[in-house]
């Protein structure tokens, strides 16, 4: 049984833009008296006029829905104050889809090809407050925290690198693009930053290794 700690079942709103996915999960769901579907929604704005009026426990939130996305619709359900559990169930894993939903709010992230067993465990679970991820969300949202996005070098910041690759001094490389050697220094803290290092050969051999620099960069004059 899926009921909730006081015994009644979980109430559930479905939001989808495809009348076939609503469908097919309303039917599921029914088919188990662990939950009950209280009302389907086919875009944000609908989900979040539904979930004020009916005061779902979860509710399943595509992402990309015309009018009123569901990112849109998952922050401002939080800014309404609406504390039904948000679980978007979705056909993307890409960090521009995952992160900026679990920052919203949502409590957890499936994929539409979840099996059915893996779905109603993940409501159930949604209902009592826990994270629910897919699996590869889950190695995604991990290699991130493991090794943070790196903000790429900008156009300058790449002619400095490219110099000193060649062996050219702060002077000389301030001298050659015009610049005071101060702002090539403050340039080579930035550099170090994005790259993950502590000095110039080790910001040389990072952006040999990611592609930044190439062996036949040739030197300078």
């Amino acid at each position: 049984m899926s009921h909730d700690a006081t015994g009644a079942p979980i109430r559930l709103l479905i939001a989808d833009d495809h009348p076939v996915v609503r469908d097919g999960l309303s039917g599921m769901f029914a088919r188990d008296p662990g939950f009950e579907v209280l009302g389907e929604a086919g875009d944000g704005a609908e989900a979040i006029r539904l979930a004020q009026v009916l005061r779902p426990d979860v509710i399943l939130m595509d992402l990309r829905m015309p009018g009123m996305d569901g990112l849109t619709a998952i922050t401002e359900l939080a800014r309404r104050g609406i504390t039904a559990r948000v679980l978007v169930l979705t056909t993307y894993d890409t960090d521009s889809y995952v992160l900026p939903a679990i920052e919203a709010g949502a409590t957890g992230y499936l994929l539409k090809d979840a099996p059915r067993d893996e779905l109603l465990r993940a409501v159930r679970a949604a209902a009592h407050g826990q994270s629910v991820l897919s699996p590869s969300v889950a190695t995604r949202l991990m290699s991130r925290v493991r090794e943070p996005e790196t903000k790429p070098l900008s156009r300058r910041e790449l002619e400095i690198l490219e110099l000193v690759a060649a062996g050219t001094t702060n002077r000389d490389a301030a001298a050659r693009l015009l610049i005071s050697e101060a702002t090539v220094k403050t340039h080579l803290v930035n550099i170090y930053a994005k790259l993950g290092v502590g000095d110039r050969a080790a910001a040389v051999a990072e952006a040999f290794n990611r592609g930044l620099l190439t062996p036949n960069t040739p030197d300078q004059p």
